[in-house]
């Protein structure tokens, strides 16, 4: 029982994690309306551009998605095949997020972040910048968020999996 409980915590606190990195990486979204605002009204009313505003926004928005899906996938807000999953009972439902998290997710993840180190790692070697002179200097921190990615929805799959199993032994409700 105990050994359950600890397991459960561990759910419980990647989820925590996910849900704090998410709500806060949410605010990149106010963001980018604003900068995406500012750039539009700069180009067309006082006809001048800014780079490093437009490729702020690209930031941005890939801070936003990518820090975000992790908690998204815990708050079932992604895509699903409904066909097997909407009018499921509580155990088939959680049948099958833990074969999802165990047989695709996870594997995908480790695939996604052993693909990803080198290529970050060469980024941040020689801490590459935008390839427009007057763009953004970090590149490399870009790049960082995909093994970031990587780990957070590979942290919530084994989250996932966990309360699935704990559904499947009888022990949990979903």
């Amino acid at each position: 029982m105990a050994q359950s409980s600890r397991i459960m915590n561990l759910a419980a606190r990647i989820d925590r994690l996910n849900a704090a990195i998410g709500r806060t990486a949410a605010w990149a979204c106010l963001f980018v309306v604003a900068v995406q605002f500012i750039v539009v009204v700069m180009r067309y009313a006082f006809g001048t551009g800014s780079i490093w505003l437009s490729e702020s926004i690209v930031y941005a928005h890939a801070a936003l998605f990518m820090l975000a899906a992790a908690w998204t996938l815990r708050e079932n807000g992604h895509v699903r095949v409904d066909v097997f999953y909407a009018d499921a009972a509580p155990r088939r439902k959680a049948l099958i997020d833990l074969l999802g998290s165990v047989l695709l997710l996870l594997p995908f993840m480790l695939v996604l972040g052993y693909f990803a180190i080198p290529y970050v790692a060469r980024s941040w070697s020689i801490f590459e910048s935008s390839r427009e002179t007057s763009g953004i200097p970090g590149v490399f921190l870009l790049k960082t968020l995909i093994p970031l990615f990587a780990v957070l929805m590979a942290l919530q799959g084994i989250s996932q999996a966990i309360r699935a199993a704990d559904v499947l032994s009888g022990t949990g409700e979903r």
